[in-house]
């Protein structure tokens, strides 16, 4: 499936994400495990996504919580790749936590977006934002330096895998909001 068609699918799902009158979502079921949503998968992640009406067959199947329908979402791995180190498993904190960004340093973010390599290395392949360039390139060495992953398995098999990393630093401190002028 190509990514546009991908894309075109996520957004309906999404759209159909969004609660109804009667203040219920449609069941997802991702890899035949039910989820609460699939806004966090990296569309590099899905293999296909079918929509299920929500008729007498459908609610058979996966009883009353598929009374608005139910998104199938499959996967391209079985399993997900995992990121375990001395405790912690959440890779952009324990980047954060490496990366040396005093208190008194001007509040930056950056979010890239990443690949997991089959052999648990990992690859920046897009810079999505970055509000210093200082802050990026500590970041970006960190992630150099970081231990491996646990690939992502398909069919006993490891696989690549997409994540996106979010840090802002210093921890708890707001981005200034930028200012701008509206000309009339």
């Amino acid at each position: 499936m190509t990514r546009s068609i991908i894309a075109i699918i996520v957004g309906i799902a999404l759209l159909c994400s969004t609660t109804t009158a009667g203040g219920k979502e449609p069941l997802y079921v991702v890899n035949g495990e039910r989820a609460t949503g699939i806004g966090h998968i990296p569309q590099e992640d899905i293999e296909s996504i079918d929509m299920l009406p929500a008729d007498e067959q459908t609610i058979a199947l996966w009883g009353a919580d598929a009374s608005e329908g139910v998104i199938v979402v499959r996967l391209r791995y079985d399993t997900p790749a995992k990121f375990l180190h001395e405790g912690e498993d959440n890779y952009s904190d324990y980047i954060a936590s490496k990366v040396k960004w005093g208190e008194q340093m001007e509040v930056a973010r950056v979010s890239l977006r990443i690949k997991i390599l089959p052999d648990g290395n990992v690859a920046i392949t897009e810079v999505l934002q970055a509000t210093s360039r200082q802050l990026l390139n500590r970041v970006m060495r960190a992630i150099k330096e970081s231990p491996k992953w646990q690939a992502a398995m398909r069919n006993g098999e490891a696989i690549e895998s997409y994540h996106l990393v979010n840090i802002q630093l210093p921890k708890g401190e707001e981005l200034p909001t930028e200012r701008g002028v509206i000309l009339l």
